[in-house]
């Protein structure tokens, strides 16, 4: 009698017998000793509860902590990117920092949240 693989011991994945019940091994890697910052933490929270079918499949194949990495320092690029250039075009400037520091605050503060709406909306979030 020929018995189907499953898609994990397609992919080189194996089984251990407990009793009546077979359990994969999962090996959690020690390669990765970088912690994931927010964004990355985000994206894993948005694929687990929107995408849960493609974070198992990620999370089986040993590339959710890559793609994670991948997207959290994509975004901080982008977020800083996005910050600079969004200053420079609105006047932001040392200048204005210096003669009226609650209004270079007020201008940051508004720069840095539509720039990181654009980088969720952008990268994490899709």
């Amino acid at each position: 009698m020929k018995t189907q693989k499953s898609f994990f011991e397609l992919n080189g994945g194996t089984y251990t017998q407990v009793g009546n019940v077979f359990l994969p091994d999962l090996i959690i890697g020690t390669a990765y000793r970088k912690p994931l910052g927010k964004y990355g933490r985000m994206r894993k929270r948005y694929l687990k509860e929107q995408h849960p079918l493609l974070y198992s499949e990620l999370l089986l194949t040993g590339k959710l902590y890559p793609h994670l990495l991948e997207i959290d320092e994509a975004c901080e690029g982008r977020l800083e990117l996005l910050v600079l250039q969004m200053a420079k075009s609105e006047g932001v400037t040392e200048a204005l920092k210096a003669s009226d520091q609650m209004a270079w605050v007020a201008h940051m503060n508004s720069i840095q949240n539509r720039a990181e709406e654009i980088v969720l909306q952008e990268l994490v979030y899709c």
